[in-house]
């Protein structure tokens, strides 16, 4: 049985850390405040602590955490370019695997043309959703304003970094 969450974070060493909370989140910021909010008391400080963190950072930060994501249904660049949050991201990405191709290319096409209009890649908690469901939310949110689009985002960056941090001991479902 593995440690709970919170005796994790605190045991491991600065680097090691680093590490494993670069593969739930990948802003510089995000990661070096939770290190230096170590001790965790228990799990669920883990979780509050991460969330009122996230609520601190920028516009430049949220960007930053973004960027470390493939985009939905790209398989290739998610086994290369992505290979450090690789496990993460493949298993939450399960459902798009399933869908007809001409989903995905639909998916792929939305996802440029959402990227080429707010400048950064689409960003939604995939855990649980179809191919079907993802391209109907990226065509709803390709009407907002950037600044929107931009709080929405950060919203789903966050319940994708819990769900990271709970996979780190398999806390929670999957």
């Amino acid at each position: 049985m593995q440690p709970p969450l919170h005796l994790i974070l605190n045991t491991q060493d600065t680097t090691q850390l680093a590490d494993t909370l670069h593969q739930c989140c990948a802003s510089e910021n995000w990661v070096s405040k939770m290190i230096d909010s170590r001790p965790f008391t228990d799990t669920e400080s883990v979780f509050a602590r991460s969330a009122n963190i996230w609520a601190t950072l920028d516009e430049g930060d949220y960007l930053q955490a973004f960027s470390a994501h493939p985009q939905i249904g790209d398989i290739k660049t998610l086994q290369t370019k992505y290979a450090n949050t690789r496990e993460f991201a493949s298993t939450e990405q399960a459902k798009v695997a399933q869908a007809s191709h001409e989903t995905i290319e639909h998916l792929a096409l939305a996802n440029q043309l959402y990227q080429n209009r707010f400048g950064f890649m689409f960003i939604i908690c995939v855990t649980g959703k179809s191919a079907q469901e993802m391209l109907e939310a990226l065509h709803l949110r390709s009407n907002h304003s950037t600044q929107d689009e931009i709080r929405i985002a950060a919203a789903e960056q966050l319940k994708i970094t819990t769900l990271r941090l709970m996979k780190i001991t398999n806390v929670g479902s999957q």
